[in-house]
Order: C-alpha cells, then structure tokens, then sequence
C-alpha cells in the first residue's frame, strides 16, 4: 500500500483531486481536518485535557467542545493557540498512524492518502512514502477563494501570509501537481505520478 501525503495552500484545489483519487483509484481518503474535529469528541485524551486548560465554559449543553467558543479563546491568544495545537496535532498524527495500519492489515486499498494543511510542519514525511504539493497561481487560488467561500482580499492575504511559501512546499514535496489550468491537466499529471512517469 502506497501512502502519499498531498498538501498545498488554500484554493489550491486539493480536494477536487482528492475526490479524484477516491473514485478513479478506490484511493483511502484521510482528512487531517476532519480528523482534528474526531479526536476532540468527549472520551478521547485531547477531550480531557482541553476541557481542562480551557475550562467548561467551551462546551455546548450535550457536552461537546463547541468550536466556535474555543476558537474565540486561541484566536488572539498564541499561547493558549499553541497549547491546543499542541494537543491535537499530536493525536491527529497518531489517529493517522492507526489507520495506516488497519488499511495495511484489511488490504482494503492500495493507495491511503492523507491531506493535511500542515503536512510539512508536522513531519508527516514520517509516516508517508512520499510528499504531493497541489500548486495553483495565486491569482487562481484567489478567484477561488473570492468564488467559493466569498472571502474578501483582506482575509485572503491574511491566509496566505500565515501559509508556507511556495519555495519551501517545493523543497520538502517530491511531486508538484499544477492545478492552475482545466482540472483535466491536473489529473493527467496523478496519472504519471502513479503510473511511474516524472
């Protein structure tokens, strides 16, 4: 089973090609986000501990850590930003880790990709055989972003300036993928990625 972490800045359109690789390659899909959001639920470690640094005034009433109040308390505070991450990147890595291995041990797939914003931060290069950048031209990836979420210049820059610079993606990734054109090039180029074409 080949593991290939896929990374790239927003707008790039990293989950069009991850849709992709699902359907044309039976492709085993872990989002690092969503992963984030499963090891908070009650009952899990990340739970606890963040239940207790930040206090009960973060839960909803059914007793789930409500995102939207937790991210009030991290949003201009860097250190109690840093202690969160500090617990859930973490366990993302380790639930990641996990499903590895229940895939390798069912044989459910021969392809297990994991999509991560921080990708390269969190040396997921540890757990995968090789690293993809999902490229696009910043001026594409703004329209995007204008386009499918309504974001306003302002937040755009704001995201791309708290985001890697292309040069550094370049260096720890072993493939790039340009996905500034037709969606079609981009999945040519996974095809000769997987295929064994440079």
């Amino acid at each position: 089973m080949r593991v290939i972490g896929i990374t790239g800045g927003v707008g790039a359109g990293k989950s069009e090609l991850m849709s992709f690789l699902k359907e044309t390659y039976k492709a085993r899909v872990f989002q690092a986000d969503q992963a984030g959001h499963q090891v908070m639920e009650p009952g899990t470690k990340a739970y606890g501990k963040i239940v207790e640094y930040f206090g009960k005034g973060i839960l909803a009433e059914d007793g789930a850590i409500d995102r939207q109040v937790l991210g009030t308390f991290v949003f201009s505070d860097e250190k109690k930003r840093k202690y969160l991450n500090g617990m859930i990147h973490p366990a993302v890595k380790d639930l990641a880790r996990r499903e590895i291995a229940k895939a390798r041990r069912a044989k459910e797939c021969s392809l297990f990709i994991i999509e991560a914003a921080l990708l390269i931060e969190d040396h997921y290069e540890e757990i995968c055989d090789e690293l993809w950048y999902v490229y696009a031209d910043e001026e594409v990836r703004r329209e995007r972003l204008r386009i499918s979420r309504g974001y306003s210049d302002e937040k755009i820059a704001a995201v791309f300036e708290s985001q890697l610079a292309d040069k550094e993606f370049r260096k720890y990734c072993q493939a790039v993928i340009d996905n500034s054109g037709p969606i079609e090039v981009a999945y040519e180029q996974i095809r000769d990625l997987l295929h064994g074409k440079k």
